[in-house]
C-alpha cells in the first residue's frame, strides 16, 4: 500500500464531489470523463473482477446526453456526467441482472429498482453492474456466474460482500460512485475490507419498489463512496419519499446538503473494542486501538460501554430466514440442486419456521429497539452515537468461504462472523463504516459508527470528523 505516489490513477482519484464540480463547470466533458474511467477498467478490472456486466455503448450515449445539455446551458441533474455501476441485485431495464445465479445468468428485466431509476433521472452514467455473491447471501463476494471479485489492496484475500463488486470499483478508481445494498453488513463489511466509505442508511430512507418484503425493516439500499463528503453528495440523490414504498421515509433528501462540519464537544459516544463481548482478531483490535483518543481529540466524551444487544443473533437469523423464504422459497423447491449450499439452508430454516416462533422472534425484537432507544435517549445520559470495529476479522483468503472461527470462537451458521454488523441491523439505526486502519500486512480494517434512530445526517457529520482527523483514505492499493 502507499499514499498515492506510484499509483497515479489521474483523473478517476478525485472526489466525486470535485469531479461533479468539473462537470459544471466545463472543465472536463462528461465523454472525457467516462473515457478516462473506462480506461481505468480496462486497466484493473481483469485482475479484480469487481465491474461484471459492461455497457460502454449505453455510458456512452448517456455521457453525449450530457455534454449536449451542458452546451445548452442545462444540467441533467445532481449526478450529471458521473460514471456509475449498480449492484447486480438491482434490476435494470435492459441490462442484464444476474443476482449471481445461474438461473438469473441470461435474465434481461424491463424495469429499473428505484435507486437506479433515481441516477439515471440525476445524469448519472451508467457504465455496467458489479458483483455480488449469490443472490447476496454472504460477505464474500463469488458466484458461479462471474466467479471472485479480489480485494485491491491483496488480491488474494477477499472484498467481502455482498456489495463487493461496488467497494472493489470504488477503491481501485475505477468508479466514483456506486450503490449497494445491506442486510447483514453487506454496506459496511466490504467497505470496511476496501478501505472505502459505505453508509446504512435507516429504513426508507432509500425507498424501494422492487424489495423481496416491502415492510421488511432489516434489507435497506444505500451509497457508496471514497470519502464521507461523496457519500452525503450521492444521498441526495438516492434518498428522499416515494409513494410507491410504504416504508418511504418523508424526510427531503435536501438534508444531506451542505457542510458536514460540526461542533462535537460534549458528544456521547459508547465506544467497544469488541462490539459488546464479541470475539475480534488480535489485528482489528490493535488496528482500532486508538479510536477512544482520536473521538476524545474531536471533543467527544467516550464511555468504553455497548447497549444490551443479547437477543439480536436469534431475531436477525429468523428475520433473515423469514425474508430469504419470502423471497427464495419457490425457486428453491423448484431448482435446489442450482443453490450453493449455505443459502438453500437459510431458505430451508425460513420455510420451516413456524408461526409461534416468528411471534417470539416479532415480539423480543420491540423489546430489543426499547433497549436500545433507552440506550441512545436524547435525555439524561443517553449516548448519541455507538462505535465498535466493523468487522471482527481482516480481509481473509478467497479460498475461504466464510470464516468458521474468530480468536478461538467457533460458529455455527455462515453469518455468525458478521456480528459486529448484524446486531446493528437488528437495531435499524443508521450506521457507517469508514477507514480505520491497517493491520502490519497492509489490510484495511474499518470503524462502524452507529446514530440515534433516523438521525442519518448526524452520522455523516461524525464520520466525516474522523476522516478528517485520520486521512486513513488516502492510503491507496498499489495496482
Amino acid at each position: 500500500m502507499n499514499s498515492g505516489a506510484g499509483n497515479d490513477a489521474g483523473i478517476c482519484g478525485l472526489p466525486a464531489t470535485q469531479m461533479a464540480a468539473m462537470l459544471a463547470d466545463g472543465e472536463i466533458s462528461a465523454r472525457e470523463l467516462l473515457a478516462a474511467h473506462l480506461d481505468r477498467i480496462e486497466q484493473v478490472n481483469p485482475t479484480l473482477n469487481a465491474i461484471v456486466t459492461f455497457t460502454p455503448e449505453l455510458a456512452t450515449e448517456r455521457a453525449a446526453a450530457a455534454d449536449e445539455a451542458h452546451a445548452r446551458g442545462e444540467s441533467l441533474g445532481l449526478l450529471h456526467g458521473l460514471p456509475v455501476a449498480h449492484k447486480d441485485l438491482a434490476l435494470t431495464a435492459g441490462v442484464r441482472t444476474t443476482m449471481g445465479s445461474p438461473l438469473f445468468a441470461d435474465f434481461v428485466p424491463d424495469i429499473d429498482a428505484l435507486v437506479v431509476e433515481r441516477q439515471r433521472r440525476a445524469g448519472a452514467v451508467m457504465v455496467g453492474k458489479t458483483n455480488t455473491p449469490e443472490f447476496g447471501a454472504g460477505s464474500h463476494t463469488f458466484n458461479p456466474v462471474f466467479g471472485i471479485t479480489r480485494n485491491p489492496y491483496d488480491v488474494g484475500k477477499t472484498c467481502g460482500g455482498s456489495s463487493g463488486g461496488a467497494a472493489v470499483a470504488l477503491a481501485a478508481r475505477m468508479l466514483p460512485l456506486c450503490d449497494g445494498s445491506d442486510l447483514g453488513g453487506s454496506l459496511r463489511n466490504p467497505a470496511a475490507l476496501c478501505n472505502i466509505v459505505g453508509f446504512r442508511p435507516s429504513p426508507g430512507r432509500v425507498p424501494s419498489t422492487t424489495a423481496m418484503d416491502a415492510w421488511f425493516p432489516l434489507a435497506v439500499e444505500g451509497p457508496m463512496g471514497r470519502t464521507v463528503g461523496d457519500v452525503a453528495f450521492f444521498l441526495q440523490a438516492l434518498a428522499g419519499p416515494d409513494d410507491r414504498s410504504p416504508v418511504s421515509n418523508q424526510e427531503s433528501p435536501d438534508v444531506f446538503a451542505g457542510s458536514l462540519e460540526r461542533d462535537l464537544r460534549g458528544v456521547r459516544v459508547a465506544w467497544s473494542p469488541d462490539a459488546g463481548g464479541l470475539p475480534v482478531d488480535p489485528a482489528v483490535r490493535a488496528a482500532t486501538a486508538s479510536v477512544p483518543d482520536v473521538l476524545a481529540d474531536l471533543g467527544c466524551e467516550v464511555v468504553e460501554a455497548w447497549p444490551d444487544l443479547s437477543d439480536a443473533p436469534e431475531i436477525f437469523q429468523a428475520r433473515r430466514a423469514w425474508v430469504m423464504a419470502v423471497g427464495f422459497g419457490q425457486l428453491l423447491e423448484q431448482h435446489r440442486d442450482q443453490f450453493k449450499e449455505t443459502l438453500a439452508w437459510n431458505i430451508q430454516k425460513g420455510l420451516e419456521m413456524s408461526i409461534h416462533e416468528y411471534t417470539d422472534v416479532a415480539r423480543r425484537h420491540t423489546q430489543l429497539f426499547a433497549r436500545m432507544d433507552g440506550f441512545m435517549s436524547p435525555d439524561g445520559d443517553g449516548f448519541d452515537f455507538l462505535a465498535c470495529p466493523t468487522t471482527q476479522v481482516p480481509p481473509f483468503d478467497v479460498e475461504v468461504e466464510y470464516p468458521t472461527e474468530i480468536d478461538g470462537v467457533e460458529f455455527e451458521t455462515y453469518v455468525d462472523w458478521m456480528r459486529s454488523c448484524s446486531d446493528i441491523t437488528v437495531t435499524t439505526h443508521p450506521a457507517i463504516s469508514v477507514p480505520a486502519g491497517f493491520t502490519p500486512d497492509g489490510l484495511p480494517v474499518g470503524l462502524q459508527l452507529v446514530g440515534r434512530h433516523c438521525a442519518d445526517r448526524s452520522v455523516l457529520e461524525l464520520a466525516h470528523a474522523w476522516e478528517s482527523a485520520t486521512r486513513h483514505i488516502d492510503v491507496l492499493p498499489q495496482l
